[in-house]
């Protein structure tokens, strides 16, 4: 079933349907909420494993006595180890198939909106490509920054994330040092994160680069998108901040978790603004930018606001500006070469000067990409510190807070998954 949804998405994401309109709406919205319904199970049955995770992590430090039930284990007769390698392999591909369902709905939902719908024509040509930006010896060390440090953060979250997964089932000392280690690398990560968006809306703001309003309903939905998805996030913090604020105890991480809780807002909020910024923004095109060519032309050219200087004076006609004789000719040809040499030497030397915002630009996209996979990882594979920390919990009550990330999470896993796919798009439009 999964093959034949990749092939219709692969081959027909693009299509606008102008027949069977009514049909073609129905089996499409049809397959948004069938997809829709497989990813709420698919949450269900991961909530119901964290649960389990987080007990048997109480169970370890000596909190209560948790034994798995028989029916968490394989219901099969295999003597063989291959079933049991199988069962547990399962669990570090479902993140990828929850937010394969997830995906698969918001693209049939941008091919709903589009069945019926009516192109505008646009003449608009092709924009250039950026690869000049990928070449060249002496700018591709600046163009691998971005790359570079977004390797270097998802090295480090897969480390802190085998580091946490292996302390926090140990002692209660190892599994606070566990919890202060992801808040102070979330808090590290969050900085960076955050200062680049605001680089990138600086650079905006300064390039003053032109609108895009030409209607675009998958552009319009990932910006609801980002900007819903989000929700679960910010909920998750401010309750956070006020466990930490009212808290009784105050364990190592305390004020990390609320150090890290506000700079998770603050970052959200910085990375969709660039994001929908990025979004809906185009660059100039050639004809738009201010050309220097012009304003050589309009000296040495009589057609061009100094032809005062060779035409008419108090209504006598320069009959040598009407029918130039040779001598003229001659000086006409002289500025003529003086003006194609100016003309060519301005046009040829202009695209060799790298545009250094644009490589800002798509440094900061290719490094939020990796920054939000790394922070996709995290949670997805059982790196949840909300659950271990206890701050929550003991202000809310375990049902309350167990309640809130079960609704929050996903949304945030969407949130960081759906970032990437953005993201790659703003790198590809730079």
């Amino acid at each position: 079933m999964n093959d034949h949804k990749v092939h219709f998405l692969w081959f027909h994401i693009k299509d606008v349907i102008k027949r069977y309109e009514t049909f073609e709406r129905f089996g499409v919205i049809h397959a948004v909420f069938t997809n829709l319904l497989v990813w709420s199970n698919g949450v269900m049955t991961e909530a119901e494993h964290a649960l389990n995770d987080h007990k048997r992590r109480l169970s370890a430090v000596g909190y209560f006595n948790f034994t798995v039930g028989e029916g968490n284990q394989p219901n099969c007769n295999c003597t063989t180890s291959a079933c049991s390698m199988f069962s547990s392999s399962l669990y570090y591909l479902c993140p990828f198939n929850i937010e394969y369902h997830i995906l698969v709905s918001v693209l049939l939902f941008v091919m709903w909106k589009n069945v019926g719908r009516t192109l505008e024509r646009r003449t608009n040509q092709k924009p250039a490509s950026s690869a000049p930006l990928l070449t060249g010896s002496g700018d591709r060390p600046f163009l691998l920054l971005g790359p570079a440090l977004g390797l270097l953060a998802l090295a480090s979250a897969i480390t802190v994330l085998v580091i946490y997964i292996i302390h926090v089932e140990e002692s209660l000392e190892a599994r606070h040092a566990a919890i202060s280690m992801f808040y102070w690398f979330g808090i590290i990560i969050l900085a960076c994160m955050s200062v680049a968006g605001a680089v990138g809306l600086v650079i905006y703001r300064l390039e003053d680069w032109p609108m895009d309003t030409a209607p675009n309903p998958a552009r319009t939905l990932d910006s609801k998108l980002l900007l819903g998805s989000s929700i679960g996030s910010w909920l998750v913090c401010w309750c956070s901040v006020i466990a930490v604020g009212g808290a009784t105890n105050s364990p190592t991480y305390r004020w990390a978790n609320l150090g890290y809780a506000i700079l998770l807002v603050l970052e959200k909020c910085v990375q969709n603004l660039f994001v929908v910024e990025s979004l809906y923004r185009r660059r100039r095109e050639p004809e738009e930018r201010p050309a220097l060519c012009t304003t050589h032309n309009s000296i040495l050219s009589p057609s061009q606001g100094n032809e005062k200087i060779f035409a008419v004076y108090d209504g006598i006609i320069n009959l040598g500006y009407e029918s130039p004789d040779k001598h003229c000719e001659n000086e006409k040809q002289t500025y003529g070469g003086n003006n194609g040499n100016v003309s060519h030497s301005l046009g040829h030397r202009m695209p060799e000067t790298p545009n250094r915002q644009k490589q800002v630009l798509k440094n900061i996209a290719i490094f939020l990409f990796m920054c939000n996979i790394s922070l996709w990882i995290l949670p997805a594979f059982g790196c949840r510190p909300q659950f271990d920390n206890g701050l929550e919990e003991a202000s809310f009550g375990f049902p309350i807070w167990s309640t809130v990330l079960n609704f929050a999470l996903p949304m945030s896993l969407f949130y960081r998954m759906h970032s990437v796919a953005v993201l790659f798009e703003v790198f590809r439009k730079i």
